[in-house]
């Protein structure tokens, strides 16, 4: 079932960032563990020249939360309504942004056209958020109400990139070109659309919901980790059945890492499962390219435009 909220017409894209800019970091997910890499993922930032400021009492816990529902929505909606933050900064993934965002308003009008007829939703505030992996819900969010977000690294990951990385997602945040992403091209020719990138798992679990945007003209980035690959196979078919795919111009699949079978337990390989699942849709596929867990995350601008090369392996 597609969600009723469909792809707003046009994109906002938050203003370039510049140094002096006030950053804000919130933990929206799960509960903060990796202290160290979060303080130098920081350090990074302030090292360009930002200000950041951490959200008071990020450490709290409830469960594997980073605290109870409330406090995280609460961190969230300071940030967005502060007047001097430019950007969003997500502390780490997990699991938990998705409960944040049941009956959640970004602050938007709807736009209708001489008629009255609904054409999109337009925000009376833009920002940048980052974040990748539990964060696709809050990427997602932002996409259905027209406005572009980051898919990148998040401060407990930051520090862990090496410099092409962190290189790249200064040049998309303050507004400078950014190189091609090469990969493997399964051929299929070359395509354009919007680019949506997500965590598969998270993703899959907003299908139906109003956090679904409409897949018209999209080029689809996904990737995943610790899923086995029958678990992954399940999601897939999932999104075959439901429809999802049947509008989708494109497929860039970045890195599924620490996704092997069980140990002596018959079983596909993640490889194989993402060809056999998506193989057959007679649309542009690029494999392994340097997104998500456990390697190189390169940045990604959510709803810009691109072109999708599956002959030669690229995303640019």
């Amino acid at each position: 079932m597609e969600s009723k909220i469909q792809n707003p017409k046009s994109k906002t894209f938050p203003s370039p960032l510049k140094p002096g800019d006030l950053l804000r970091v919130i933990a929206p997910s799960g509960a903060l563990r990796e202290f160290e890499t979060f303080q130098q993922g920081i350090e990074i930032w302030r090292s360009r020249g930002y200000r950041v400021e951490v959200t008071p009492d990020i450490d709290q816990r409830w469960g594997y939360l980073g605290g109870k529902d409330e406090h995280r929505r609460s961190q969230l909606k300071t940030a967005w309504n502060d007047p001097d933050c430019r950007g969003i900064l997500c502390a780490r993934g997990g699991f938990g942004s998705t409960r944040i965002l049941e009956n959640w308003n970004w602050g938007t009008d709807e736009v209708t056209d001489v008629a009255g007829t609904s054409l999109a939703k337009k925000s009376a505030t833009c920002k940048w958020l980052i974040g990748f992996s539990d964060i696709t819900a809050l990427l997602w969010s932002l996409y259905t109400v027209g406005i572009s977000s980051v898919h990148g690294p998040v401060l407990t990951t930051l520090a862990l990139e090496p410099d092409w990385s962190i290189q790249r997602l200064f040049d998309l945040v303050e507004g400078r070109p950014l190189a091609p992403l090469e990969g493997c091209g399964w051929g299929g020719g070359i395509t354009t659309g919007i680019l949506l990138p997500a965590n598969l798992t998270v993703a899959t679990h907003l299908l139906g919901t109003s956090l679904q945007p409409s897949m018209d003209n999209v080029i689809l980035a996904l990737e995943d980790v610790t899923e086995a690959p029958y678990r992954i196979d399940r999601l897939l078919t999932q999104w075959r059945m439901s429809g999802t795919l049947s509008k989708v111009r494109g497929i860039a699949l970045g890195r599924f890492s620490r996704c092997e079978p069980p140990p002596n337990v018959p079983s596909f390989t993640i490889e194989e499962v993402l060809r056999d699942r998506l193989g057959d849709l007679g649309i542009p596929v690029v494999s392994n390219l340097p997104f998500g867990h456990d390697g190189p995350n390169a940045g990604l601008l959510v709803g810009v435009k691109v072109t999708l090369d599956a002959d030669r392996g690229v995303l640019g």
